[in-house]
C-alpha cells in the first residue's frame, strides 16, 4: 500500500512539473530586448517593454578583454555591440588611452566569443570609443574613432581582421547608438530586440557556469555533512588484462621555470648574486631604486671607492664591470650571496675572478669567507699581475658550518684595479659538474624519476614584449660571453644556468629534453614595450626567428662538423643530446598574429626536421576561445601534441575525471604541460589537494593513449622569494623541502608502466559522490613485467577492497606504499612496507590516503 501510495505521488509530482514547464513556455514571448552593457566586461539584461530591465545570470560577464597585463592593465572600455554578416555579433572596444589599436570579438550565440584581434592603426593620438557599423550592400565593416584630441578617423575591413588604410573623418560620421539604462545604477550600452531563445541561451550558459562552480567548490570541509552515516565502503575490484591496452611511457614529467628564484640563487649553484654587476633597475621596472649594478655588493675601508663602468669590457654582452681604487692597503669589497652565502663544514668552494689591473704594478689578495657570528671560516690568497682580462682561481675549504656567510675580498696593497664575473661554487654540484648545480636540490628534482623536462619556462619563454622573448642562444658559451636578461618575474637572469647546463641535467637524470621556443609572438600578457602580442615578430624577422630554432636542433643533435654541433662540442659534450621534442608556444592567446607565425614555424620545422615532435599550445584554459582555437589549429595543421594548462580546485580534479574519455584518438595527443591543485585563500596545498591531483592521474593513465605527458607546475620556489604558489618543492639555502604533492609526483613517476590494464570497481554504496572518491589503475613495466596498482580514497572513511588479478602470475611479495593523514594536513610522507602479495586480496585503503602496491614479475 505505502508503495503504490508513493509511486502514485511521484507521477502526479512529475505531471505538475510537466504542466507548468509546458505553461511556462507557451508563456514565454518570441522576442525581447536584450541591454549590453559594460562592468570591464560584457554583460547583459532583457526587458519585454525597455522599461523594466533584469540582468542575465546575475551579472555574469560573457566576454572579457584579454590585452595586456593580468589586473588593471586588461580593460574592457566602452563596449559597442551590433549585429553584422549573416546575424553575426561583433563587439568592439578601447583598450586603454594611450594604444593605437582596438580590440574586435565575434560571436555566434553571444555566449561562445571568436578570438580577439587587436588591429593597429597610424591615425590619431590613441583610439577612444570605437563604433562600428556593417553596410550589407558592400559587405564591409566600418569603424570610426576618436582620439584624445577630438579629432574622428575611419577604417574599413570586411574580414575583421584585415583593415584598409585609416582616413581623417569629420565628427558627424561618428554615429554611436547607446543608450543609458538603470541596472540598478545608470549604464551606457546597446539595446538589440532579438529571439527569446537568444536570451535563453545566455541564462543556461550562465546557469551551467554556476553549476559547475558550486561543484568545483567542493572541498573535504563539507564531508562531515556530504558523508553523514556513511559507514566504511566495500570496494571489489577486478582487473581486466585481456582488455590491457599501450599508454604513453612519458607520462609523469616535470616543468622547470626560472620564476620564484628557481635558477639564480636557486637550482643553479652560483652562490655570488650579481656576479657580473650587470643587474639593473629595469629588471623590476624600476620600482627599486637599489636593484642595480652596485646590488649585493659593499665596499669598506678609508676613502676607498666602487665604480662602475663599461669602457672596456671582458665582453659586449657583459659590458658593466667594478673599478676599485683603494688608497690604502686593508680595504675590502663584500658579498653578501642571495640571502646569504651557505657553506659546510669540510666542504671545498671553488672560487674564480676575473680582473686586470689600472695603472697598478699588482695587486695582492686575500679572499675569505667569513661569518657575523663565527668570523672567518676559510681563506687563501691570489695575485693579479696582468693589466688585460685574466681569470684567476683558487679553493676554500670551510672550517664551519653557517647559513650567514659573506664573501670578502681583501686588497693587500693599495692600487686600482677592474673586477668581473666573480664567482663561488661548491665543488661538490650534482653529478661534479663545472657550472653546475645544487646537488641535494637536484637530486630532488631527479628522485621525481621523470621522463622529461620542459625548460626554460613557459610566460618565461615568450618573455615581456618582443624584446624580452627568451633566446637560445644568449645563454650558451663562455660564462662572460652570455647575455644576461631581465626576468619577466621581476628580478635578474644571468643565463649561467643555460641551454646547456639544461641538456646536460636531462641526460644526467635520465629525461627527454623539451624546450619551450616561442612562437613568434610574446605573452599575450605583456605591457613592456607596448601592451599584448605587440604585432609579434615582424615578418621580415621570422625567417631569422626560424633559423635560430633550426640551429637549436643542430647544437643539441648535430655532427661535431657543423656549425653549432661544434659549439656544443667545444662546451664539453660531443656527443649530441638526443633532442625529439620542441614545444613553441606556451598557452597563448590565439590570435591571427599568434597563428600566421605558428604555421610558418611549425611548417618549417616538418620539413626541415620531420624527427622533432613539435608540440603546440591550446592557451591557458582547459575551456573557452583560446582553448578551442588552438585545437582548430591543431587538427589543420596535424600537430602531433598539443599542450593544455589549467590551475584548478580539488573539487574540479574530482569532478572531471572522465575529461579526457572522450577525446578523438585519432587527433593530436595531449601534454598536459602545467596543473596543480590548490585551495582559495593564497592558493594554498595540503593532503586534500595532493589527493585530488592523485585521483586525477589515475584518468591519466586510464587515457594514457591520448595523453600523452603531463607536468605539475610550477616547480620549485626559494622561500621569501615566490611570485607564485602553490609549488611542487620549497627550499632555502639550506634546506629542500618538498611537499606532499611532490611525493605524490614521486610515486607516480618511480610507478610507472607502458601497459594500461583495466579494472571494473563495485561498490557497495550507490553515492556518486562516494564513487567519484575512489579510483584504480594497475599499469605495467613492459621492461621488467613488474604490476603497479595505485588505489585511491578520498573519502572520510575507510575502503575495503577486494582485488581479483584475474589469474595474472605475480611475484610472492609486495611492496606497500601508502600515503595518508588528515585533509589539512601540510606535512605527510609515504610509508612504505613489504607484505605478502596474498594480503593484498583483501586490503583495508585507509581514509583519505593514496596507497600504490607494486608485485614483482613471477
Amino acid at each position: 500500500m505505502n508503495t503504490k501510495f508513493w509511486l502514485l505521488a511521484v507521477l502526479i509530482l512529475v505531471a505538475a512539473n510537466v504542466y507548468a514547464i509546458n505553461k511556462k513556455t507557451t508563456n514565454e514571448p518570441d522576442s525581447a530586448y536584450l541591454f549590453a552593457y559594460n562592468v570591464n566586461g560584457l554583460r547583459f539584461a532583457w526587458s519585454l517593454d525597455k522599461q523594466n530591465w533584469t540582468p542575465v545570470g546575475n551579472d555574469y560577464t560573457y566576454l572579457k578583454s584579454d590585452y595586456s597585463r593580468w589586473g588593471s592593465e586588461k580593460k574592457m572600455i566602452t563596449p559597442f555591440l551590433i549585429r553584422g554578416k549573416n546575424g553575426l555579433w561583433v563587439c568592439i572596444w578601447s583598450l586603454n588611452d594611450r594604444t593605437l589599436q582596438f580590440a574586435t570579438s565575434s560571436s555566434k550565440d553571444l555566449v561562445s566569443w571568436s578570438p580577439q584581434n587587436y588591429p593597429y592603426v597610424n591615425q590619431g593620438k590613441n583610439v577612444l570609443r570605437p563604433v562600428i557599423n556593417y553596410d550589407a550592400n558592400l559587405d564591409e565593416y566600418t569603424v570610426i574613432y576618436t582620439d584624445a584630441n577630438g579629432k574622428y578617423f575611419q577604417t574599413k575591413t570586411k574580414d575583421l581582421i584585415h583593415y584598409g588604410a585609416v582616413k581623417e573623418v569629420p565628427a558627424s560620421t561618428y554615429l554611436n547608438g547607446s543608450t543609458t539604462v538603470n541596472i540598478p545604477h545608470a549604464v551606457n550600452g546597446q539595446v538589440h530586440r532579438l529571439s527569446w531563445k537568444v536570451i535563453l541561451g545566455l541564462k543556461k550558459a550562465y546557469e551551467l557556469k554556476d553549476y559547475k562552480r558550486k561543484q568545483d567548490s567542493e572541498t573535504t570541509k563539507d564531508d562531515a555533512q556530504r558523508f553523514a552515516g556513511l559507514k566504511n565502503v566495500e570496494a571489489k575490484i577486478t582487473f581486466q588484462p585481456d582488455k590491457a591496452k599501450p599508454i604513453s611511457n612519458m607520462l609523469t614529467g616535470i616543468f622547470f621555470e626560472d620564476l620564484n628564484y628557481a635558477a639564480d640563487g636557486g637550482l643553479y649553484a652560483e652562490l655570488i648574486q650579481n656576479r657580473d654587476f650587470e643587474y639593473h633597475p629595469r629588471d623590476k621596472e624600476y620600482h627599486d631604486p637599489n636593484w642595480n649594478s652596485h646590488y649585493a655588493w659593499l665596499l669598506k675601508g678609508e676613502r676607498a671607492t666602487l665604480k662602475i663602468d663599461s669602457v672596456s669590457p671582458i665582453h659586449p654582452n657583459n659590458p658593466h664591470y667594478a673599478v676599485l681604487d683603494i688608497p690604502h692597503a686593508g680595504a675590502s669589497i663584500l658579498n653578501t650571496g642571495f640571502d646569504g652565502i651557505a657553506l659546510k663544514k669540510g666542504e671545498t668552494y671553488d672560487f674564480s675572478l676575473s680582473a686586470k689591473l689600472l695603472n697598478t704594478k699588482k695587486m695582492n689578495l686575500e679572499v675569505r669567507l667569513v661569518s657575523d657570528q663565527q668570523g672567518i671560516l676559510a681563506k687563501s690568497s691570489l695575485n693579479i699581475t696582468s693589466n688585460t682580462w685574466k681569470t684567476a682561481a683558487l679553493t676554500l675549504v670551510s672550517s664551519a658550518d653557517a647559513a650567514d656567510a659573506k664573501l670578502e675580498i681583501v686588497m693587500g696593497n693599495p692600487g686600482r684595479m677592474a673586477i668581473d664575473m666573480v664567482s663561488l661554487f661548491p665543488k661538490n654540484t650534482f653529478k661534479g659538474r663545472k657550472n653546475g648545480l645544487r646537488a641535494d636540490l637536484a637530486q630532488t628534482i631527479g628522485d621525481i624519476h621523470p621522463r622529461f623536462v620542459r625548460f626554460p619556462g613557459g610566460c618565461l619563454a615568450h618573455g615581456d614584449g618582443i624584446a624580452n622573448i627568451y633566446k637560445w642562444k644568449n645563454s650558451i658559451g663562455p660564462l662572460a660571453a652570455r647575455k644576461p636578461d631581465r626576468n619577466l618575474w621581476g628580478y635578474h637572469q644571468t643565463m649561467g644556468l643555460g641551454y646547456y647546463e639544461y641538456f646536460q641535467f636531462c641526460e644526467d637524470i635520465g629525461a627527454a629534453p623539451v624546450p619551450v621556443i616561442a612562437a613568434g609572438v610574446p605573452c599575450q600578457n605583456s605591457a613592456t614595450g607596448g601592451g599584448g602580442q605587440q604585432g609579434g615578430i615582424p615578418m621580415s624577422e621570422m625567417g631569422q626567428y626560424i633559423q635560430d630554432i633550426v640551429d637549436l636542433i643542430e647544437y643539441a643533435n648535430g655532427d661535431v662538423k657543423t656549425e653549432w654541433g661544434k659549439k656544443r662540442a667545444e662546451a664539453g659534450h660531443p656527443k649530441p643530446f638526443n633532442l625529439k621534442y620542441i614545444g613553441i608556444g606556451n598557452e597563448d592567446q590565439i590570435t591571427e598574429v599568434f597563428a600566421e607565425r605558428f604555421t610558418m614555424i611549425y611548417k618549417a620545422l616538418k620539413k626541415l626536421h620531420p624527427e622533432i615532435t613539435v608540440i603546440g599550445t591550446a592557451g591557458p584554459f582547459f575551456e573557452g576561445t583560446d582553448y578551442e582555437a588552438g585545437w582548430q589549429i591543431a587538427s589543420t595543421l596535424n600537430v602531433p601534441i598539443i599542450d593544455e594548462h589549467y590551475y584548478q580546485s580539488p573539487g574540479w580534479f574530482i569532478n572531471n575525471q572522465n575529461f579526457y574519455d572522450s577525446y578523438d584518438r585519432s587527433k593530436s595527443k595531449v601534454y598536459l604541460g602545467e596543473y596543480a591543485a590548490s585551495l582559495p585563500g593564497g592558493n594554498r596545498t595540503n593532503l586534500e589537494t595532493s589527493l585530488a591531483e592523485a585521483l586525477y592521474l589515475i584518468s591519466l593513465e586510464r587515457n594514457g593513449d591520448v595523453v600523452s605527458m603531463a607536468s605539475y607546475a610550477p616547480l620549485v620556489a626559494k622561500e621569501g622569494h615566490t611570485q607564485w604558489d602553490p609549488d611542487l618543492i620549497y627550499f632555502n639555502n639550506t634546506e629542500v623541502k618538498p611537499t606532499i604533492g611532490y611525493f605524490v609526483q614521486q610515486l607516480y613517476g618511480q610507478n610507472a608502466g607502458e601497459v594500461y590494464i583495466p579494472s571494473t570497481v563495485a561498490l557497495s554504496s550507490n553515492l556518486e559522490s562516494v564513487h567519484k572518491r575512489i579510483a584504480c589503475s594497475m599499469v605495467k613495466d613492459a621492461k621488467t613485467g613488474d604490476l603497479m596498482v595505485k588505489l585511491v580514497n578520498l573519502l572520510p572513511v575507510s575502503v575495503n577492497t577486494s582485488l581479483d588479478f584475474n589469474q595474472q602470475q605475480l611475484g610472492k611479495n609486495t611492496v606497500k606504499t601508502v600515503l595518508t593523514g588528515n585533509p589539512a594536513d601540510k606535512k605527510a610522507v609515504p610509508v612504505t612496507t613489504t607484505i605478502s602479495t596474498d594480503a593484498t586480496r583483501k586490503l583495508e585503503l585507509p581514509a583519505y590516503s593514496f596507497t600504490v602496491l607494486r608485485f614483482k614479475a613471477k
